[in-house]
């Protein structure tokens, strides 16, 4: 796993904010609440913003975790993506 320190940092369970930089697609979005649903199910309203060039998207979407452990594993999946560049 990654060596964060999340747990010494944040309280859990908390709402933690993520941001996914990808190519630009229509179902970039869609595939960043599949992963988030998979690995912590709730309602998720991601906001999408593109580029100045239109090249890349960024979803931003807000994930109650609830440990270090799940932090790092949504970070994980969601840089699993295809044609994710990074996860912030």
């Amino acid at each position: 796993m990654l060596e964060t320190k999340f747990d010494e940092l944040m309280e859990f369970p908390n709402s933690f904010p993520f941001k996914v930089v990808g190519d630009a697609s229509e179902t970039l979005a869609d595939r960043v609440v599949a992963v988030a649903q998979s690995l912590a199910p709730g309602d998720y309203a991601p906001s999408t913003k593109a580029s100045s060039k239109g090249t890349y998207y960024s979803v931003t979407i807000r994930v109650t975790v609830t440990s270090k452990d799940h932090i790092e594993q949504l970070y994980t999946e969601l840089a699993a993506i295809d044609g994710v560049k990074r996860v912030l």
